[in-house]
């Protein structure tokens, strides 16, 4: 054989083994083969249409033709228990073929659902998508592939319009959610990687929002490797609340490690993606949004101490110039037209003298009257 034959074969035989070691390669979210190298390995990771991103309800584009989700056989569960299980980098639970959703422009199977969660330290961080700027405390996905189009999930995961994902931002809140509740109270038996159990089977729309009428719809890709961009996403604008002891739960039970692995358990946390660039892809909402300033806790420290101090200002000016009428009121400030007041005792001494006069007048007239006179 041409020795120049024989190094292009053996050059092409290494390059093919590379690719598929590069394309079977572990990857994380943080740490070796993490969010910020997954386009080296998987180049698809690195396109213009990634998932998850932020919605900007000031620039979605309201779109009065889409209809409320419906999901079509969530309900009907029948007696066969689901499978829930610890894949390593979440956990994972399959559903039957027979469940689907109506709605969107193709008729979709369903697939599986998972979740996506933080560490424990903020209560609004863990879910991938956010709006306007604002996460939640986890988020749940719910898979379906284009059955209308596809044979299967293999088929139509690489393929434009291929999937269609639902998903619900969670929030933690002082009461417990029971359809939640019947998935994490297995956690404990999956804490491993590899790990599954039997779980009673339960109607699956309990796990959605109830109004399924607002929403937000964009094509996008899976938010895990290999990122295909085949994904026709739908991003609820009502949020689902579990307790905080559901979180905490969810956050801290498992493990992302097998349970024969040689070093210390690594707890299964923060598995979720940061949000992508839009790229000017548009974003369609089924409602009107009405836009929400989300102030932080810095901003609203600062409202509230403008408050006070405003509130304090007031009132120091409100007493300045109450005090200001009252020291240049008329009652204070105008002469006294009245007389000033005589002593009681003036007022007799001078009567009696008046009545004197006038008894000395009358004596000396009654005199004059009495006193003969003279003849001619």
């Amino acid at each position: 054989m041409d020795p120049a034959w024989l190094a292009a074969a053996v050059f092409l035989l290494l390059w093919q083994c590379a690719g598929c070691t590069r394309a079977g390669k572990e990857w994380t979210y943080a740490g070796a083969v993490g969010q910020s190298e997954w386009s080296e390995f998987f180049p698809e990771c690195g396109g213009f249409s990634q998932s998850p991103i932020d919605v900007d309800t000031s620039r979605t584009l309201h779109d009065p033709s889409l209809a409320p989700v419906q999901p079509l056989g969530y309900g009907q569960y029948g007696h066969e228990p689901f499978t829930l299980s610890n894949n390593g980098h979440t956990v994972e639970m399959p559903l039957p073929s027979w469940m689907g959703v109506a709605g969107l422009p193709w008729q979709y199977s369903a697939v599986q659902l998972h979740l996506h969660w933080g560490n424990g330290i903020g209560v609004a961080t863990g879910s991938e998508h956010t709006i306007d700027g604002q996460g939640a405390s986890a988020e749940l996905h719910v898979v379906h592939y284009n059955s209308e189009l596809f044979a299967n999930m293999s088929q139509a995961k690489t393929q434009g319009n291929g999937l269609a994902v639902l998903g619900v931002l969670i929030e933690a809140g002082s009461e417990t959610n029971h359809a939640y509740a019947q998935i994490f109270n297995y956690l404990g038996r999956i804490r491993y990687a590899g790990q599954r159990v039997a779980i009673p089977a339960f109607d699956v729309q309990t796990l959605l929002p109830r109004d399924l009428s607002r929403y937000f719809r964009y094509n996008g890709s899976l938010t895990t490797p290999p990122c295909y961009q085949s994904v026709l996403w739908t991003v609820f604008a009502e949020k689902v609340k579990i307790s905080h002891y559901q979180l905490l739960k969810l956050e801290t039970v498992l493990y992302s490690s097998r349970s024969t692995a040689p070093t210390e358990p690594i707890p299964m946390q923060d598995n979720y993606r940061a949000t992508q660039p839009l790229n000017h892809r548009p974003v369609l909402s089924s409602f009107i949004p009405v836009s929400v300033k989300i102030y932080t806790d810095g901003e609203i420290s600062a409202i509230v101490i403008g408050s006070l101090c405003g509130c304090i200002g007031l009132a120091v000016i409100v007493w300045f110039v109450v005090k200001t009428i009252r020291s240049t009121s008329s009652w204070d400030v105008l002469p006294s037209v009245r007389p000033p007041p005589q002593s009681r005792t003036k007022d007799v001494a001078k009567n009696l003298k008046q009545d004197m006069a006038l008894k000395t007048t009358s004596d000396l007239g009654k005199k004059e009257e009495a006193a003969p006179q003279p003849e001619p």
